[in-house]
């Protein structure tokens, strides 16, 4: 009986995220609490990065929930959002630079290499760049390592697919 298998992957849907950001965009401008301020997000598709300013720290913040809000509802995982260190801008405005992680790190790949050698199921994972391979002869044991992980995320959104 041949092997079956699956990929781990942690991928961005940029176009649901140009999509959650244009709605943030939106929001914000027909918002009365952001009415005159300078809160805005710009969305960087190549660099894959968010740009949020406001008047201050707290307007920022409740600017990063409406985008965060949005996230959600166009099913973009928001903890790929790796938030930078605040830094002043002209005119007494504040900026913030959010990264989106894309891929999986070798570091992240050797945790979830790890915890699915402690499930102790007759299956095989390999890094394979910015992927991890599942490999298993029972359809079941991936599905059980696929549930696993649905159960104990690894802290960055994954997603399984090319299953063979």
């Amino acid at each position: 009986m041949a092997d079956s298998s699956f990929d781990i992957v942690s991928e961005i849907n940029l176009q649901e995220m140009d999509n959650a950001v244009n709605q943030a965009q939106k929001e914000i401008g027909t918002r009365y609490d952001f009415k005159g301020t300078a809160a805005s997000v710009e969305f960087n598709r190549k660099d894959k990065e968010l740009t949020l300013m406001a008047d201050g720290e707290p307007q920022l913040e409740a600017v990063r929930k409406v985008v965060v809000e949005k996230m959600i509802k166009r099913s973009v995982d928001p903890k790929c959002m790796d938030a930078q260190k605040l830094e002043q801008a002209t005119h007494k405005t504040v900026r913030q630079k959010v990264k989106l992680k894309d891929g999986i790190g070798k570091d992240t790949a050797k945790i979830i290499q790890k915890s699915i050698k402690e499930l102790k199921l007759k299956v095989n994972a390999s890094i394979q760049g910015e992927a991890l391979r599942v490999t298993g002869s029972k359809k079941d044991d991936l599905q059980s390592v696929m549930t696993y992980l649905r159960a104990n995320p690894p802290g960055i959104p994954i997603q399984f697919n090319n299953y063979r």
